[in-house]
Parts: C-alpha cells; sequence; structure tokens
C-alpha cells in the first residue's frame, strides 16, 4: 500500500478512528489494532511474505527471553548469533542470492573454468532491509544488557511491523519506539496537527518534487549515450532531488502518520544539501541507518580510535558495506567506496565533527566560506549519485565521462526540456522554503507558530493545489522499496 495512495488515503482515517474512539481504553487491544493494520498494510503487497515478518518476530521475541534467563557467556553469544542468522540469512537470500551466483560464475570464467551458475526468480519482498535491521537492534541491546526483554508479545509484534516506518523506515531502535507501546497513550490535538502538516510536506515533496524530477531522470539516464554533457548532468541533478524529495518526503509522512497515534520516530533526514562537508551530510542523509551502521558495526570494530590503518579499513567498512545493503549491485558498492573516499581526508584530519551546528545560524544566508563548502559537498554527491543511479558500472562509466567529454557546456538538450523548466522554478521555490525552514524538524513545522490561521491555511491550500496539479496519473512507487 502507499502511502500517496487511494487505497492508504482510505485506510489511514479508517484506522485512526478505530485506534481512537473504539480501543482507546484498552492498551493492549490499541497495540493489537496496530499489528492487524500493519499486516493488512504490508500484506497489500504480498500476503505470503507476512510468514517472514511473522517468524522473525517470534524468533526475535524468544531469543530475548532465553537472554535475559542465560547467563553463560558463549550460550549468550549463541543466542544472539540464532538472531543474526535468522535475520540476515532471510536478508541474504532474498536479496543478495543471485548476485552471489552471476559473481561466483564470472569470477570462474574470468580464470577459463566455465561453470553452469543457475539463478532463481527471486522476488525481493518489500522492506526486508528495514524491518530486518529494526528487530536486530532488539536483540543486539537486550545481548548487549542496554534493555530489558519484554514479555509482551503483542507489543513486540506492534514494534517491529508498525505501518508508518515498516517499510522504509525510519529504522527505530527498540530502546526508543519499544517503551512507547507499552505506555497509555492520549490524543494530542497540536501532536496530530503537527503530524498533518508534516504528512502534507511529505506528500508534496514526493508527489510534485520527487514524481516529477523522476521522469526527466530517468528519460536522460535511459537515453544517456545520446545526450551532451550538459544534457547528463541535468539528468543526474533531477535524480539528485528526486531521490531526496521521494526518501525525505517517505520519512516524513511516517514520522507524521505515527505522530497522529501518538508515537514519536526518530528524526531521518535534516536538510543534508545544505552540508559544508560529506562528514556532515551523512550526519544528516537517512540518519537512522547511518547511526545504526555506527553503533552496532563501526563502533564494535573499533571506530576512528586506534591506528590510522584501523582508521581507514573502519571507514571503508561501513560505507561499502552500507553501499552493499541498498542492494545487489556493484554500482552500489562503488558509491558506498566513493563516498569513503570523500570522508576520509576529513577523519585523518580529524575535521570529520567540525559542522555540528546547522548551516548559517541566525543569519539570512550563508557566508561566502560556508556557501563554497556547501557547493562543494553538493557536487561530490551529485557525482556520487551517477552510480547510485545507474543500471550497471559500464552505464555509469559511460554517464560519467559522457558529462565531462561531450558538451559539458553546451545547452542542455532533450525532448521533455520544455516541461522542465516549470519544474525546474519549483525545485528553486523548494530550495528556499527549506533554507528558510532549516531550524525546524522539517521545512514547514514552525507554520502553526509563526503565522495566523488564515495564512497558514493559504499556504495549505497552495501546497494542496500544487500536489493536485502536478500529481501523476499512476502513483509511483518510494524509491527505498526496493531496497
Amino acid at each position: 500500500m502507499l502511502f500517496n495512495s487511494l487505497d492508504f488515503a482510505i485506510f489511514l482515517p479508517l484506522v485512526f478512528v478505530l485506534y481512537w474512539f473504539v480501543t482507546n481504553k484498552n492498551l493492549k487491544l490499541q497495540n493489537l489494532l496496530i499489528v492487524v493494520a500493519s499486516y493488512v498494510f504490508y500484506g497489500w503487497w504480498d500476503w505470503r511474505f507476512l510468514s517472514l515478518i511473522i517468524f522473525s518476530t517470534l524468533v526475535d521475541f524468544i531469543v530475548g527471553l532465553r537472554l535475559e534467563k542465560q547467563q553463560e557467556k558463549t550460550k549468550r553469544k549463541l543466542l544472539l548469533l540464532t538472531s543474526i542468522l535468522v535475520n540476515l540469512g532471510f536478508l541474504g537470500f532474498f536479496k543478495y542470492f543471485n548476485f552471489f551466483i552471476d559473481n561466483f560464475v564470472a569470477a570462474f570464467s574470468f580464470f577459463g573454468y566455465e561453470l553452469q551458475g543457475r539463478s532463481l526468480n527471486i522476488i525481493l519482498p518489500v522492506g526486508i532491509s528495514f524491518y530486518t535491521f529494526q528487530t536486530l537492534s532488539y536483540t543486539i541491546d537486550v545481548y548487549r544488557r542496554k534493555l530489558k526483554p519484554t514479555r509482551r508479545f503483542i507489543a513486540f509484534a506492534a514494534f517491529v511491523s508498525f505501518f508508518p516506518q515498516l517499510v522504509a523506515g525510519p529504522i527505530e531502535r527498540a530502546t526508543n519506539l519499544l517503551p512507547q507501546f507499552f505506555r497509555k497513550r492520549h490524543f494530542d490535538y497540536e501532536k496530530a496537527v503537527s503530524g498533518m502538516r508534516q504528512i502534507l510536506w511529505g506528500l508534496f515533496k514526493k508527489i510534485v518534487i520527487a514524481d516529477n524530477c523522476a521522469q526527466f531522470a530517468d528519460h536522460i539516464f535511459a537515453h544517456s549515450e545520446a545526450m551532451n554533457g550538459s544534457t547528463l548532468f541535468l539528468g543526474v541533478l533531477f535524480f539528485t532531488f528526486q531521490i531526496y524529495g521521494d526518501f525525505s518526503g517517505y520519512s516524513d509522512i511516517a514520522i507524521g502518520t505515527a505522530r497522529l497515534f501518538g508515537f514519536n520516530l526518530m528524526r531521518n533526514f535534516a536538510f543534508p544539501y545544505f552540508s559544508r562537508d560529506i562528514a556532515e551530510f551523512w550526519r544528516r542523509w537517512h540518519i537512522s541507518l547511518s547511526t545504526w551502521f555506527r553503533d552496532y558495526v563501526y563502533i564494535p570494530l573499533g571506530g576512528s580510535k586506534g591506528s590510522k590503518w584501523m582508521q581507514i579499513r573502519n571507514t571503508f567498512i561501513i560505507f561499502i558495506v552500507s553501499g552493499f545493503w541498498h542492494g545487489a549491485n556493484w554500482t552500489f558498492i562503488i558509491w558506498g567506496a566513493l563516498n569513503a573516499l570523500f570522508f576520509l581526508p576529513l577523519l585523518l584530519a580529524k575535521k570529520n565533527r567540525k559542522h555540528m551546528e546547522i548551516v548559517a545560524r541566525g543569519k539570512t544566508l550563508p557566508s561566502l566560506r560556508e556557501f563554497s563548502g556547501m557547493l562543494v559537498t553538493f557536487l561530490l554527491t551529485v557525482f556520487a549519485w551517477v552510480f547510485f543511479r545507474a543500471e550497471n558500472l559500464p552505464h555509469a562509466i559511460q554517464y560519467m565521462g559522457g558529462i565531462f567529454t561531450n558538451g559539458t557546456f553546451a545547452t542542455p538538450s532533450f525532448s521533455g526540456m520544455g516541461k522542465a523548466l516549470p519544474i525546474a522554478m519549483l525545485l528553486v521555490i523548494f530550495l528556499i522554503v527549506e533554507w528558510r525552514g532549516r531550524k525546524g524538524d522539517f521545512a514547514i513545522s514552525a507554520v502553526g507558530t509563526k503565522y495566523t490561521r488564515p495564512v497558514r491555511w493559504v499556504l495549505y491550500a497552495g501546497i494542496v493545489f500544487l500536489i493536485g496539479m502536478y500529481m501523476q496519473t499512476q502513483g509511483t512507487p518510494f524509491i527505498y522499496f526496493q531496497f
């Protein structure tokens, strides 16, 4: 079920009414309703894959209880290993089986040995990378004794399957989200209004920005061999805003929807394209994933402590693993490695935590130095996105080469150029709104306190009008559903 679909527009109010007006006096019933609603929401794509969520839920619930009782170190490690193998085993089979088979056969062919590998027609379950990491956070934190295991199965099942963030995050930590299922929730009007405002902005980013940028990015990438360098650069610029509008838009809708039901999800984006260096960018982009890898992979490896070699090793591991998490394609691995290369000089110079505050705080415009840092960081990010978006490595190399060797400074030209100009103007307005709202959790978060009611409603009506005007005839799936 897509957030930007008629199905969800009917589903959400129905669940909201049942939640607050039917089950509101019984916490267990509220949690049970969330589980049922979440399974319906997920099963809308394919009911067969509900068995994976249910099995992971059962395994990690039981492992958590056994970890509490077990004091012997070796047996505790075996219990944790069971959870890791089950969860990553599912993820590895559905997402990476064919990748490893194909590359295994290719490696032997390179040395003159012909093997007959057989790929399987495997359907990737939607959101498996997200809920797998979420439930793993529970067993790891219980193993580390940072969290007491729960004996409330319904509450735990609701935590694993919570529908607003089930298929594309934010990837919640058990220490943050799970305790919220144990507490009685009361309807908060101001919180609900704020949630609706964030949903509205998320829909704008998805429907107006991402979906319209997608049609131009898709066209240019699909016909890249026939495009000049400036058009290719324009194509990756459109993709740059597509992926931001698409993914951060989903996060906004998820966080806003959760707020309607009395839950607080972690922030997932903090205006990353206003970052002054790559380290700051990764503190602001897909925060729930980058902090997950930091806490559960990077720090256990030694983090930024130890020798320079260890710091370099750990940096490349974390970025390459992050790239591979996105998909079974060498393009994602190269994308991760590129970001590691961009990040490494900052780490070695101990400047990776230089920009912790938001840019131009208390000022209308950034300084020349801040603007230069933002521009360089943005361009580095844009060029890395070429590998993320390309179909394969040869396509990425051809695309990147075309930018610099085939009319780099020529006038951009492609068949949809006329339609792209209004979208380019909307992108400028979008950036201005984002810049002005960069102090908040999302761009229009301060609208409720900054403007009078008539002005607020005019702004809301304007956003709704743009959504209706630029909505595609068919709902476009979110990019991160494939991960």
